[in-house]
């Protein structure tokens, strides 16, 4: 009987966790900031503060950030900070998936507000000392794509790490200097990769003749199918089979299989988009989906240099 109790307990403690984080992105998502605050404090005053109450006070950051509230956007990334390193003096941070979602996106944000207002390296400083305190945790990518975003374009591409892959052995960028060369970062889960995957293929036929290179790559996420664990051989194998079926004009691509390309190019994004110059430089850096003109202007763009 008392497992029983206990069991249900855990389940509406569960729901709890869920309704506040999709209750306050509804009320966000319509830019109702005070029916958003309203559900925190009330969630608060039920369940004190939690890492599923942190993550839904970092969506108002970042909410605030896309409205160009700066104020706000920073007050409440600063509060999501800090309330995340109390929780974090009893928890390590990767104990659950919300903590680390909350705490990701307050530095994120917290960075990005210095960025608009013009002080780049306070923000890079920034982030480079939450790197020294988070940077074997799940959120080092997310701290080395805000780095990446602030300093990464103009700099020389980082190596990529080629010894797993899928397709033809990828050639190292090194040894591609004189072509420009289009990273595609994806993941077989990601449903904007597969969106972007035919402006990439037909943006590689177009621009081949000019020497255009594509690399593609990905990691293991430790599952596979409908989200089942799999063994590293058995996630190899289900993303060769994401890549020919969703794919299908790319697979003379090669796919280099890294965790360490992720964190190097702060790809905790997908997709995420890299354009390296003739001379090996970053001329585009971008997170998230880019339409087919825009990348096409980009890549016209880096030929012409």
């Amino acid at each position: 009987m008392w497992f029983r109790r206990f069991a249900i307990l855990l389940l509406l403690s569960s729901c709890a966790f869920a309704d506040i984080v999709d209750d306050v992105r509804t009320a966000l998502a319509q830019r109702n900031f005070a029916a958003a605050d309203s559900q925190l404090q009330t969630y608060r005053a039920q369940h004190g503060v939690d890492p599923a109450y942190l993550e839904a006070l970092s969506w108002t950051a970042r909410e605030a950030l896309d409205a160009n509230q700066l104020q706000q956007a920073d007050t409440a990334a600063k509060q999501t900070e800090a309330l995340a390193r109390q929780l974090l003096q009893k928890r390590s941070l990767d104990a659950e998936p919300h903590l680390p979602i909350a705490l990701g996106a307050a530095i994120e944000v917290e960075a990005q507000v210095l960025a608009a207002h013009g002080q780049n390296a306070p923000a890079a400083a920034l982030l480079h000392h939450a790197l020294v305190s988070y940077g074997n945790t799940s959120i080092s990518p997310r701290l080395h794509k805000n780095l990446n975003l602030l300093s990464l374009t103009t700099m020389p591409a980082p190596p990529l790490i080629s010894s797993e892959y899928l397709g033809t052995r990828p050639t190292p960028l090194s040894q591609l200097k004189g072509s420009p060369v289009l990273l595609f970062f994806w993941a077989h889960w990601c449903g904007d990769c597969k969106y972007e995957g035919p402006i990439i293929s037909r943006l590689s036929s177009e621009f081949a003749a000019k020497g255009l290179t594509v690399l593609a790559p990905t990691q293991l996420y430790g599952y596979a199918a409908k989200g089942e664990d799999a063994k590293p051989k058995d996630e190899i194998a289900y993303i060769g089979q994401v890549w020919q079926h969703y794919y299908p004009g790319l697979q003379s691509v090669p796919v280099p299989i890294s965790k360490s390309n992720f964190t190097n190019y702060g790809a905790s994004t997908t997709p995420t988009l890299v354009l390296v110059d003739r001379k090996g430089r970053v001329a585009l850096y971008h997170p998230g989906l880019m339409q087919y003109d825009d990348l096409r202007s980009a890549i016209e763009k880096t030929l012409s240099n």
